[in-house]
């Protein structure tokens, strides 16, 4: 089982999120917990534990943290990565969001539109960076990299 069965963010340290960015994380969390692929490759020093998995995504000192735990809540894995590769396309989608967020509250629909393709253009630049990111770590599909990506911008919008 190569996925992921449940997905935990340490937001204690956040700000409370915005009406808009709490609505985010639930589509992402349950679009994410609906249909993932979540695997850890097989190590030549040791065994990989075998998923599903419980994710832990957090932010500590200044590094996006990975925490993966079997079922049974067995340390499987984590990873520390460096938040600067995400800085830049993050604050890009964050002023996309707020662009679209009112935009749908008083423009037509050709022009929600327009601005959600550059939203989506955004949102695949972060998971295609995620992906990279994750390289040897993790292996995942474009569509759970999306909604990762999605989750840490929420960590990353209060941090």
């Amino acid at each position: 089982m190569s996925r992921i069965s449940h997905i935990e963010l340490d937001d204690s340290n956040l700000p409370p999120p915005t009406p808009e960015i709490e609505q985010e994380r639930k589509v992402a969390m349950f679009d994410l917990l609906e249909d993932n692929s979540f695997d850890l490759p097989k190590r030549d020093d040791r065994a990989v534990p075998e998923g599903p998995y419980r994710v832990g995504l957090s932010i500590r000192d200044k590094r996006l943290v990975f925490d993966i735990l079997t079922e049974l809540e067995e340390k499987a894995a984590e990873f520390h990565l460096s938040l600067s590769p995400f800085r830049q396309v993050v604050k890009d989608y964050w002023a996309i969001c707020e662009s679209y967020f009112d935009a749908v509250k008083n423009m037509p629909p050709s022009q929600i539109e327009t601005i959600d393709m550059a939203r989506r253009g955004i949102h695949n630049e972060g998971a295609r960076i995620l992906q990279e990111r994750l390289e040897g770590k993790a292996d995942i599909d474009t569509d759970t990299a999306r909604r990762l990506f999605t989750l840490i911008c929420v960590l990353h919008f209060g941090g």
